[in-house]
């Protein structure tokens, strides 16, 4: 019986690349529909998973307008494919700034915001906003426990609030909060992680919007999108649930998605018993994690991925005898978002067979802005 990731046509599929099962793209983008009972204005998914204009397209046929990226790039293919509202979600500097003002001009029927957590940020802003008569959005980037980026909550917080209405040029319109840090395998445990770093938060927020009801609060990621979907009064933000991957898989317990960007790697070596040589390396594989936590064979027994170079990977396998030079390995990434960045475009699966190609532009730092 065959396996559901075979490819009959694999021959017409180079190594190592990425394959998008479209199938499982759909189910994953209708089971986060289904999460939020079709209300679509409780999502605006994070662009930095998929990169790929064609992704955006299904999502914005879905209904899906409102989404989240880390990069200029990203937000450009996002108002290229239809998108309402574009959020920024990186603290722009240097010449990301014009870089944005210029966004702002070149997409008129895209509302584009970023966010800040100092007055320093919002000053350089305002004055971009001054220079080509815009007015820019801004959303407060609140620290929940991450220290990544973000202002706490306290004084600080207050005085930024309170002297943004000194710039003129900046639209405040709420908070955004990511805590990508609350990640227990348990989920009763970590949604009550989650509800109680959240608690001052959603007070500040409360207050903030007796004096603006338009204000909003963008929250969490993929870890915490099953308990911000449950507040009335947030925005959900989860990216990597469009395509999954092995790390979350293995965590978030609670989620039902599928499997829809794997890897194709080709055994190119078998330099000594019980060892085979792959063409996957680390220029392929998001190698942030340790050596046995970056990518799991799916059609492979009893294997360990002993190392990795930039164009190989070293397994110990059980049954060295049955493998062959040019035998496919499917693989799923640990970590579905770099490994998408380190390849140019994927090879779209139907029915078992490659069909066609899709880009992932938003790999690119700079595609026409």
């Amino acid at each position: 019986m065959k396996n559901w990731f075979e490819i009959d046509n694999i021959e017409e599929i180079d190594s190592p690349s990425i394959v998008l099962y479209e199938s499982h793209l759909m189910y994953n983008l209708h089971r986060t529909l289904d999460m939020v009972d079709n209300n679509t204005s409780m999502l605006m998914p994070h662009v930095k998973t998929n990169k790929m204009p064609k992704v955006i397209q299904h999502m914005v046929a879905l209904g899906i307008t409102n989404f989240k990226s880390s990069t200029i790039s990203e937000a450009e293919i996002a108002a290229q494919e239809g998108a309402e509202n574009v959020l920024i979600a990186h603290q722009l500097v240097g010449p990301k700034i014009q870089r944005f003002g210029a966004l702002i001009n070149s997409f008129p029927n895209t509302r584009f915001s970023t966010i800040l957590d100092n007055l320093v940020s919002a000053e350089k802003l305002n004055n971009e906003a001054v220079a080509r008569n815009i007015k820019i959005n801004v959303f407060i980037d609140i620290n929940n426990g991450m220290n990544r980026s973000g202002i706490e909550l306290g004084s600080e917080l207050s005085m930024l609030i309170a002297r943004l209405s000194n710039y003129t040029s900046l639209n405040f319109k709420g908070l955004h909060v990511y805590d990508g840090h609350l990640r227990n395998t348990n989920f009763q445990k970590r949604k009550n992680n989650i509800k109680n770093t959240f608690s001052e938060v959603n007070l500040l927020f409360e207050d903030l919007k007796r004096s603006d009801s338009d204000l909003q609060l963008i929250s969490g990621g993929t870890p915490s999108f099953t308990t911000h979907l449950t507040e009335n009064n947030r925005i959900c933000s989860p990216g990597t649930c469009i395509f999954w991957d092995w790390g979350y898989d293995e965590k978030l317990t609670e989620q039902e998605f599928k499997f829809a960007a794997l890897l194709v790697s080709r055994v190119i070596s078998k330099p000594k018993k019980g060892i085979v040589t792959i063409d996957l390396g680390h220029k392929s594989v998001a190698a942030e994690n340790p050596i046995h936590s970056r990518v799991k064979f799916l059609n492979v027994v009893e294997y360990e991925l002993l190392s990795q170079s930039e164009e190989h990977g070293v397994l110990k396998v059980k049954n060295w005898d049955d493998i062959k030079i040019g035998d496919v390995f499917y693989g799923v990434p640990y970590h579905i978002c770099p490994t998408i960045n380190l390849h140019d475009d994927v090879s779209v699966i139907v029915n078992n067979r490659k069909v066609d190609s899709w880009n992932i532009t938003a790999r690119k730092r700079k595609i026409t802005i």
